[in-house]
């Protein structure tokens, strides 16, 4: 497997068409997009990795596949985005993961994001936040786990008729 990058136990890299399959499964597992305005299609999840695709083109990052190194299984995805929404936040650079649920509670998004972090100071980047709802206790604690500080709740834009979502917490680290 061709990796851009890796941590101890994760290979970071590209998306590939064969990935769809079981992304649009981790997408469509209702436990998964809790916290999300809804599970994504088929088609929802490949225009997702055709994004990804485009942003790593045009800026030299993106929510990357994640593969375990061990066996090669995708694991889900983490990495940087760019949020662009009108907040006083915005325009950003962002660190997110979804992780397939088989592999919660075993660290891998803490891992991978430590290592995105390196990743994007390597890029010259200088600052990265992280959002999720205020009821997201999991990805707040991998937040946390990273180093990055709490700034503030905010009401998100993008999900005013999503209210069970709201309100957002949101992180900062500076690199």
């Amino acid at each position: 497997m061709n990796f851009l990058f890796q941590s101890p136990r994760l290979g970071f890299r590209l998306w590939q068409a064969s990935d769809l399959p079981a992304f649009t499964e981790m997408n469509a597992d209702q436990e998964t997009m809790t916290f999300f305005q809804h599970p994504l299609s088929m088609k929802e999840s490949e225009a997702l990795m055709d994004r990804m695709t485009k942003l790593y083109k045009e800026r030299g990052h993106c929510y990357f596949a994640v593969d375990l190194l061990e066996n090669g299984e995708f694991l889900g995805m983490i990495g940087l985005g760019t949020k662009t929404f009108k907040a006083n936040f915005t325009p950003c650079i962002d660190i997110g993961w979804r992780i397939r649920k088989k592999f919660w509670n075993q660290r891998y998004a803490s891992e991978g994001a430590a290592r995105c972090l390196e990743f994007a100071k390597e890029l010259g980047i200088k600052e990265v936040y992280s959002l999720a709802s205020s009821k997201n206790l999991a990805s707040i604690r991998v937040m946390q786990k990273i180093g990055m500080t709490y700034e503030y709740d905010f009401e998100h834009p993008d999900l005013v008729e999503y209210p069970r979502l709201q309100p957002c917490s949101l992180y900062k680290i500076e690199l």
